[in-house]
Formats: C-alpha cells, structure tokens, sequence
C-alpha cells in the first residue's frame, strides 16, 4: 500500500476503521469506514461510496457518495452524488443533490446578498 505525503493529501480514515466520538480537525478528512459521533472540521470532508457517517457534521464542505445520517452545517457547499444516501437536515448557501441521490430532510440556504441588492429587496 502507497502512503500519500503529498501536503494536500486528506487524512483518511480507512474502509476497516470505525470510529466513535467527536472529531475535530482542520485538515481534509476522506471517509472510507464509519464514523458515529460528531464531525467539526476546518476543512473539506469527503465520505466515500462505502462510508458511512452517522453523525452530525459541521464542515466547510462536505462531498457525499456513501451514506450520511445526521444533520449537515457547511460554510460553503453540500454536495451529495448519484448513489449516496442523506438522512437528515442540510445547510449551507450551496447544496447541490445530483439525480438518483438519495435525500430525506430539510435543505436550508444562507445567501448573503450583495448589499445593493440586499437594499433594493428591503424597500419592496
């Protein structure tokens, strides 16, 4: 088995690991095992087609292609590919769910407007 060095590498956490509790980080974290607690992470997290998360994320993004159970808070986007599965509630000011993705919850989008624009729709 090759180990990545490369700086930008995410952290994995492999297909045999399960892991309880809460993880906090700022690096990329790749999602291949299971997680079940809570996710708190500075930086992007990816859950691979045979990840499963069960747990509530607080992310700057997050890429799913396996299986999320728990709420979802990302500060940039949300995306959830064909073939994944999402139970619970999403939020993020991008939330992208591609076709045959599968869904189950509430999406809530936080957009700050430009300010002329943001202006413009307070005096209507």
């Amino acid at each position: 088995m090759a180990i990545s060095t490369a700086p930008d590498a995410p952290c994995v956490i492999g297909n045999q690991i399960t892991i309880r509790g809460t993880l906090v980080g700022e690096e990329d974290l790749l999602v291949e095992g299971r997680v079940e607690g809570a996710v708190t992470l500075a930086g992007h997290l990816t859950v691979a087609t045979q990840g499963i998360v069960e747990a509530n994320l607080d992310v700057d993004s997050v890429e799913v292609r396996g299986e999320v159970v728990g709420d979802i808070s990302a500060t940039r986007s949300i995306t959830i590919h064909q073939g994944a599965r999402v139970r619970g509630n999403i939020s993020a000011p991008r939330v992208i769910v591609h076709d045959g993705a599968g869904f189950r919850g509430s999406v809530a989008m936080t957009v700050d407007l430009p300010e002329d624009l943001a202006k413009a729709l307070a005096r209507s």
